[in-house]
């Protein structure tokens, strides 16, 4: 199949693709829709450099001008982190759109993966994978990311599932679909803000080598799906569960009192919730990503 068209790699990226250099697939609806201006653009930049002092060759992935980008500029970056919201964020269903009318789009995890995938990256980080949503049994509300993890070749590297979702749901959906569950270092399931969930994962490994072996395993049985490695988030910016929680409640509670759905939920929770705990969670969710863009740089390395 020929992607040539529509898909744009930077001379970096490319160039550590033809030399068989690590690379790490990174997202940009963080950049545009899960931080604040200027945060979003310091963090995406720090996790850039994070991956190359680890070994490996960033790859931050956006829609730019129709255009599926591998590997972005500053300015790309301070751009779409200028812009925030007025992106598209984009996931599969959006694809052929974006690239039809010359649009510009911020990746989601499933569209990361699937920019990734065409480009030959098989390693991806970001902060925490969207999942089923608490309520789901009524509105069918489940993240097209669980989807592409049982569809398209490439090793996510995340905090676990983001805790607003239904954690147990999620672990189960992914099961159906015969995903790889990984934990890093760790036998529970990492619930993004906190290293605890009450919800064990199949799998453990300690060693980026380790996840590295697991990663040519699945792809010498030609399995057609990835696996998601879910890595706790450092011990020093571990919120209180319970303090974490009641936030993350009353916030769904609003979103439910505002009938906000969709694509808009994720970032209205993730905002609320930064109030709600006077922007402690936000630091944590910037060291978080911090910590999967590193292991993830040595899995590639590793690979």
């Amino acid at each position: 199949m020929n992607h040539s068209q529509y898909l744009q790699l930077s001379p970096e990226v490319e160039e550590a693709i033809r030399n068989g250099k690590p690379i790490v697939a990174l997202e940009s609806t963080i950049i545009s829709h899960g931080m604040p201006y200027p945060q979003n653009v310091e963090t995406a930049l720090t996790c850039q450099r994070i991956c190359r002092e680890n070994g490996a060759v960033p790859a931050t992935c956006a829609i730019l001008g129709g255009k599926l980008c591998a590997g972005l500029t500053d300015e790309q970056i301070d751009y779409l982190g200028r812009e925030g919201r007025n992106v598209v964020k984009a996931s599969r269903r959006d694809l052929p759109l974006l690239c039809a009318k010359g649009m510009n789009g911020a990746t989601t995890v499933a569209a990361t993966m699937i920019i990734a995938a065409m480009a030959g990256i098989r390693v991806f980080a970001t902060g925490g994978i969207g999942g089923v949503h608490r309520g789901a049994e009524t509105t069918m509300d489940i993240s097209a990311d669980l989807e592409e993890l049982a569809e398209t070749p490439v090793c996510v590297v995340c905090a676990g599932a983001k805790s607003i979702l239904d954690l147990g749901l999620t672990m189960e959906y992914l099961e159906t679909k015969g995903v790889p569950v990984i934990g890093f270092g760790t036998d529970e399931l990492p619930a993004f803000y906190t290293k605890k969930s009450g919800f064990s994962v199949p799998w453990r490994c300690d060693a980026p080598e380790e996840l590295a072996a697991v990663i040519r395993a699945e792809r010498a049985l030609g399995y057609p799906g990835g696996m998601l490695v879910v890595n706790p988030i450092p011990d020093a910016y571990s919120m209180d569960p319970d303090v974490i929680n009641k936030a993350i409640d009353e916030a769904i509670a609003e979103a439910n009192r505002l009938g906000i759905k969709g694509k808009e939920t994720t970032p209205f929770l993730l905002a609320k919730i930064k109030d709600l705990t006077d922007g402690s969670s936000l630091d944590s969710n910037i060291q978080l990503v911090y910590n999967n863009v590193r292991l993830a740089a040595q899995t590639a390395a590793a690979l």
